[in-house]
C-alpha cells in the first residue's frame, strides 16, 4: 500500500528562517525619512496604507521579494510628495533596500531539525516565492540547501503551480503535503490541488498573504512551530 504522503514541500520565508521583520525594519525607516515631506494631514496608517496600495500594484509587474518592495517604497514617495521628495531620501530608500539583502540568516525553532528528520524518510522540496538571487543567498546560509531533494523558486503558488512541480519531481499534490506561514499561498492552493496543507503561524505576516483557512477540510492541518510535522506526518501515513 502507497503511503499518504511521499512529499514534503517546505516554504522558505518565515516558515524555516525569519524575513518579515526585515521588512518592518525598513518600512519604519521608510516612514522616517518621509516624516518631513508629506502633508501634515497624512498620518503614518495612511502612508502604510499608500504603500500596501502600491506593493499590491506592482505585484504582477515586480514580484515577490526586496526588489520589489524598495521600488514600491521610491513610487510612493514620489506619489505621496507630490514628486517634491528629495535626491537624498531616494537615495536612503534604495540603500535601505540593498541593506535587507545583506541581514543574516537566522533560523526558526525546530526547522534544520524538522527537515532533518523528513528527508530521512520523504522527499523534500523548498518551494519558495521571491528574488531568485536572494532566495539562492538565504538558502545557501542557512545550511539547510544539501537536505532538499529540489528547490522552486516561483513567481505564485497556485494549485496548478504545485501540481506541475510535484508531478516533476515524481510524484502528485494528492500524495504531498505543503507547510508554510502563508494561508493565501501555502496553505490553500495546495488543498485546492488534492494535497495536504499545513499552517504554521508566525508572529509577523503580510496583509497580502491572507486568506481564509480551509477549516471544511480534512487535508488542513496547523501546527504551532514545526517541533511537531514529523509526528504528524507519520499520523497521516
Amino acid at each position: 500500500m502507497r503511503s499518504k504522503i511521499d512529499t514534503i514541500g517546505f516554504d522558505a520565508d518565515d516558515t524555516l528562517w525569519h524575513n518579515e521583520r526585515f521588512f518592518r525594519i525598513t518600512q519604519a525607516r521608510f516612514a522616517e525619512l518621509l516624516q518631513d515631506h508629506t502633508p501634515l494631514e497624512m498620518d503614518p496608517a495612511a502612508l502604510d496604507r499608500s504603500l500596501l496600495a502600491a506593493e499590491r500594484r506592482n505585484l504582477g509587474r515586480y514580484g515577490y521579494g526586496v526588489k520589489g518592495f524598495t521600488l514600491s517604497m521610491i513610487e510612493t514617495a514620489i506619489e505621496v510628495t507630490e514628486q517634491k521628495v528629495p535626491a537624498r531620501v531616494i537615495q536612503d530608500l534604495i540603500e535601505a533596500g540593498q541593506m535587507m539583502l545583506s541581514y543574516p540568516i537566522e533560523l526558526l525553532p525546530s526547522a534544520k531539525e524538522a527537515v532533518t528528520a523528513l528527508a530521512k524518510s520523504h522527499r523534500v522540496i523548498l518551494i519558495t516565492k521571491g528574488d531568485l538571487l536572494d532566495q539562492e543567498r538565504k538558502l545557501a546560509q542557512s545550511g539547510l540547501g544539501e537536505l532538499f531533494d529540489g528547490v522552486e523558486i516561483v513567481s505564485e503558488k497556485t494549485p496548478a503551480v504545485y501540481e506541475e512541480i510535484f508531478h516533476r519531481h515524481g510524484s502528485s499534490a494528492e500524495q504531498a503535503m505543503m507547510v508554510g506561514n502563508s494561508m493565501r499561498s501555502d496553505v490553500v492552493p495546495i488543498i485546492d490541488a488534492g494535497g495536504w496543507g499545513t499552517y504554521v503561524p508566525h508572529g509577523l505576516s503580510w496583509e497580502l498573504e491572507h486568506a481564509e483557512p480551509p477549516e471544511h477540510s480534512p487535508r488542513y492541518n496547523v501546527l504551532a512551530d514545526l517541533s511537531g510535522l514529523a509526528e504528524l506526518v507519520t499520523k497521516i501515513g
